[in-house]
């Protein structure tokens, strides 16, 4: 992809009159009111969350949440990063993606799944404003004018949307307001770096009020081609994104219409091979992150467009209030790579065939309908019941150089009906039950095969090789916790709960002649303790959680190794446990700390289980060989950071208009394997990422200067890596530093 030439400081003063012209001009969102008072009295802010359906303070919720907002939200996203900035930032949650920045895979706990097919299941669920994002084009929509992040870890199959066996990821937009207010950002960076995002709301009648929301992410080509002597080959990206919310007041009843776009010319994963050597980890003299040696691929250009709209009724009456959310996203696009990395990563590399794969998303169509009834009373019981349906329907082409293209289709349909209560034994003690049932169905058929070349002479099958696949489930969950405070600023809870992940089918080895996969449903069961507590006259939040799980039925995703291929298994059992620590400290009013620490042990159970290691002795697998696979019973999950650690920190010095601050995090990752097999190279060990930002804050006229920096001592951190034909990896994004300018408007 090319972005255009002229100068960053060109771009900025134009979009800065375009901002103008909207009557916009460059901005800063107001802190509340209760922030401000909090920061006089050196005290912590209440944070409220919405992990039970309802509105709570995250102290009294009996579940491991973690939030993120306002100024640390926005830091780690003003170099224009996508979703995957959340890695490592909260303790417990991890994200990566081999598909760049359209289908990120998350794991909390150590629980996710690797596979980097279009079709994957995941077991971790991203919700946008109350709907469930589920494919993972969907999941990656980008993130502006967002209000707050909430990761709510272990098994949420009770409330919300799908069930899911890790937890989840919430994200909460700012809603439209009566009282007028906007702002616009805008962000200058290295390598061509330009990003825009601006809002404004306010109230259209007495009883309609609306707001807009845009964004605009760009980079240019940074990489150059040292195959073909192109400069600025490949690297860049040009997001846009906008959202439409129109609400309406009257009385008892509530309507919040959301419509919504993106159209995303970016980049696929940046493959490099060979950057690691036999017996090490380490990234060797190969590695070049401005360099690339491609004989295909296309630059790795990734192309989608998806939107759609959600409409949110509410209707409160006798104590309580129903609520409908009807919800269609819709997908299309593809990407393409050259995923051995190219035809050399330096001097001395010998000449190889290009192995280069394009996958395209076609038509994918998301409906779904949910139904809650709530009680809405100051009684000592609290309940709600509802019920949920979803419709998902699109194709996957896989296209290879060498077998040609093969397209293939997935439908799934489920419904469930769900109820929760919390009862107050007394003023300091209340316990929470709550069940769901649920039934899943999932169709796979294979489409139409166009081979020609080496495919026709090798005999590619035909569609009549393959029969289309059927399978349905069906599941009781549930959850029991408690809650008990100690005192009025310390509780301790528990929690034990059930959840549950349908059959998955994966069809990607049919487009290599290989049959279609399906997995067995898993089931988790989790256990869960934790303390919650406001300490030091409200100035010090100190939470906590000891966790264990047991998942039947593990449902994996064999990727890669000599046999090159993507196909679905199940072990019989796998375990996790740890603990987690989320704490933030007012030491005065002008400073802040923050941070957290997760422990996660994993370990998959299955005497009998086998999966094939890297292709052509390549790596040097420490797993027991039986034949040409391994044994992989006692491993590690793949993609499971065994720690993570983050620290953050804000300091401001008050001066006649506002203040000048500095604010910083870091970011740990501990031991991380990342495939079902153990070897010598492929794993990664004590990555890390600082951020940095220095600003003027002028309270009288509501604006905000501030110089930022993302990894700002530009580390680079293997990710992941591709195991069929060499020692190929791919790495994290680079720093990026640059000024950013913000206003608000009343």
């Amino acid at each position: 992809m090319k972005t255009c030439k002229k100068s960053v400081l060109a771009l900025g003063i134009q979009a800065s009159l375009f901002a103008a012209a909207m009557g916009l001009s460059p901005a800063l969102i107001a802190q509340e009111s209760d922030k401000d008072q909090a920061q006089e009295e050196a005290k912590l802010e209440r944070i409220m969350v919405t992990a039970q359906r309802r509105v709570q303070s995250t102290q009294e919720v009996p579940i491991s949440i973690a939030t993120l907002s306002g100024e640390k939200f926005d830091a780690l996203f003003s170099g224009g990063e996508d979703i995957q900035a959340l890695a490592n930032k909260i303790p417990g949650l991890y994200a990566e993606s081999s598909n760049g920045r359209a289908a990120p895979r998350f794991y909390i706990r150590g629980l996710g799944n690797t596979d980097f097919d279009l079709a994957a299941s995941q077991p971790v669920s991203v919700i946008m404003d109350d709907v469930v994002m589920e494919n993972v084009i969907l999941k990656s929509f980008p993130l502006f004018d967002i209000a707050q992040a909430e990761v709510i870890r272990g098994p949420q199959g009770t409330l919300f949307g799908r069930n899911t066996t890790a937890g989840m990821v919430k994200f909460t937009t700012a809603r439209p307001t009566q009282d007028f207010e906007a702002y616009t950002k805008l962000g200058v960076g290295n390598l061509g770096t330009l990003n825009f995002e601006g809002a404004a709301s306010g109230g259209l009648t007495d009883e309609i009020s609306a707001r807009l929301s845009v964004m605009s992410q760009n980079r240019d080509d940074y990489i150059d081609n040292g195959f073909t002597g192109e400069k600025d080959f490949t690297g860049g990206h040009e997001e846009k994104a906008a959202r439409l919310q129109l609400q309406y007041e009257s009385g008892d009843f509530k309507a919040l219409l959301n419509v919504h776009g993106r159209d995303l010319n970016g980049t696929s994963s940046i493959f490099r091979r060979n950057v690691l050597t036999k017996g090490s980890n380490e990234l060797n003299e190969n590695y070049d992150r401005d360099t690339v040696y491609y004989d295909g691929g296309e630059g790795n250009y990734q192309k989608y467009e998806n939107n759609g709209g959600s409409l949110t009724l509410e209707y409160a009456f006798n104590g309580m209030t129903l609520t409908s959310v009807t919800a269609q996203e819709n997908a299309d696009g593809g990407g393409i790579g050259d995923i051995d990395g190219g035809n050399t990563a330096g001097p001395g590399q010998s000449v190889v065939d290009p192995a280069v794969t394009e996958d395209q998303l076609n038509d994918l169509k998301q409906f779904t309908q949910e139904i809650r009834l709530a009680s809405d009373t100051d009684g000592p019981m609290n309940w709600q019941v509802g019920a949920f349906y979803f419709d998902s329907s699109f194709g996957v082409t896989s296209i290879d150089g060498f077998f040609g293209a093969t397209s293939v289709y997935h439908e799934n349909k489920s419904w469930a009906v769900f109820g929760q209560t919390t009862y107050d034994l007394n003023d300091r003690w209340d316990v929470t039950a709550g069940i769901r049932y649920t039934y899943d169905e999932k169709d796979f058929w294979v489409g139409q095969q166009n081979v020609d070349g080496f495919a026709l002479v090798i005999g590619a099958a035909s569609i009549q090789d393959y029969d289309p696949i059927n399978v349905d489930d069906d599941q009781v969950s549930w959850e029991l916790a408690t809650n008990y405070r100690l005192t009025d600023t310390t509780s301790v809870y528990a929690r034990i709960a059930e959840g549950f992940r349908a059959q998955s089918i994966q069809g990607r080895d049919v487009a290599f002649e290989k049959p279609a996969s399906v997995a067995d449903s898993e089931t988790i069961t989790s256990f869960e303790v934790g303390a919650k507590s406001d300490l030091l006259d409200d100035s010090l939040r100190l939470n906590g959680a000891l966790f264990y799980y047991t998942i039947d039925d593990i449902q994996l995703s064999a990727i890669g190794g000599e046999t090159q291929g993507n196909q679905l298994i199940n072990a019989d059992k796998g375990v996790g446990y740890g603990f987690e620590l989320d704490a933030e400290w007012r030491v005065t009013k002008n400073l802040v700390l923050g941070g957290g620490f997760s422990y996660n042990k994993t370990e998959l159970k299955d005497a009998d289980l086998l999966v094939a290691p890297c292709g052509s002795d390549m790596c040097t697998p420490t797993d027991p060989a039986s034949g040409d696979l391994v044994l992989i019973d006692g491993n590690p999950f793949p993609q499971a950071p065994e720690t993570i650690a983050t620290v953050n920190a804000r300091y401001d010095i008050p001066v006649p208009s506002g203040e000048i601050y500095v604010y910083t995090d870091v970011a740990y990752q501990g031991k991380t394997n990342l495939f079902l097999y153990e070897s010598e190279e492929f794993y990664t060990d004590g990555n890390y990422e600082a951020g940095l930002r220095i600003g003027y804050l002028n309270t009288n006229f509501d604006y905000e200067v501030a110089l930022f920096g993302r990894n700002i001592t530009n580390q680079d951190n293997l990710k992941g890596a591709i195991d069929f034909a060499n020692l190929t990896g791919f790495v994290n994004e680079p720093r990026i530093y640059g000024i950013e300018f913000k206003k608000s408007f009343y």
